[in-house]
């Protein structure tokens, strides 16, 4: 996997991955920034959500489950102290479908967090407080 980043101006980078899909990040003004994009920490945490998304829905299509919308909640806590890291984040799943089995949706969430999600495992290591839950919403 590759990525590259690229300084624009002031605060504002221009990231491009290694498949070729770009995205601006830049800092608030306060920290010469313009505001155009997302912050990298707020990166780090939309990729978390991503990935365990993803894993999410893949177990639940593969178990045939009828979904119809999956929305991943993000809220994280963040040091004090330099480093500023993660120390806790919570992910909250709503997922909205017809028949939903609870099992279903309680083993997609766990194996993501067990087993899967790279991103969620790799921050656990290192120490963050990550927490799960979801939400059925019949549609």
């Amino acid at each position: 996997m590759q990525a590259t980043v690229k300084w624009v101006d002031g605060a504002q980078f221009l990231a491009e991955s290694g498949s070729g899909h770009s995205v601006v990040m830049d800092g608030p003004p306060d920290h010469g920034g313009r505001n155009m994009g997302v912050r990298p920490m707020e990166m780090l945490l939309m990729g978390l959500g991503g990935c365990a998304s993803f894993d999410v829905m893949s177990i639940l299509q593969k178990a045939r489950q009828k979904v119809v919308d999956c929305r991943t909640e993000l809220t994280a806590e963040r040091a004090d102290a330099t480093p500023a890291v993660f120390t806790k984040i919570h992910l909250k799943f709503i997922v909205t479908g017809i028949d939903l089995k609870e099992a279903q949706v309680k083993r997609a969430v766990s194996l993501s967090a067990e087993k899967y999600c790279s991103a969620s495992i790799m921050m656990e290591a290192a120490g963050v407080e990550i927490s799960h839950e979801f939400e059925i919403v019949s549609a």
